[in-house]
């Protein structure tokens, strides 16, 4: 791909992420030869969660687009951030987190973009102490 040609991605269907979620493949390098970021859309079903899992060495901002969810994050997932449709997230590199649904009968959908041009290379499953696992 040239550096010089604006690139459109149109996903057609999800994949399932090391994380657990239902994700729609967007800007990356494998898509769109991007050198430094990656943007996706991702869905997390009603009452669902992701795997904890940390991205080593990148950053990741995310918009919620639709629905409500808490992120637990920390060493141990102790502390929380309950956020919803239009806010803005920052999760610095490194940061064990999980995000939760808190809807049972409504998805969250959400913008994640990350400085990494790999979208699953950096994705680090994270394993909590036993009380947190639950």
């Amino acid at each position: 791909m040239t550096a010089d040609k604006v690139i459109t991605i149109r996903p057609k269907e999800t994949y399932i992420t090391r994380q657990q979620l239902p994700n729609f493949e967007g800007v990356s390098e494998n898509t769109a030869g991007s050198k430094h970021l990656c943007m996706h859309l991702v869905i997390i079903p009603p009452g669902g969660k992701a795997v904890a899992h940390y991205h080593n060495g990148y950053e990741t901002a995310i918009y919620i687009v639709k629905g409500r969810a808490e992120t637990k994050y920390g060493k141990n997932l102790e502390f929380s951030s309950i956020n919803e449709a239009g806010d803005f997230l920052f999760i610095p590199p490194n940061v064990p987190h999980q995000p939760v649904n808190l809807s049972e009968t409504e998805e969250v959908i959400a913008v994640v973009a990350r400085n990494d041009p790999n979208e699953q290379e950096s994705v680090v499953v994270y394993e909590a102490s036993e009380k947190q696992a639950r």
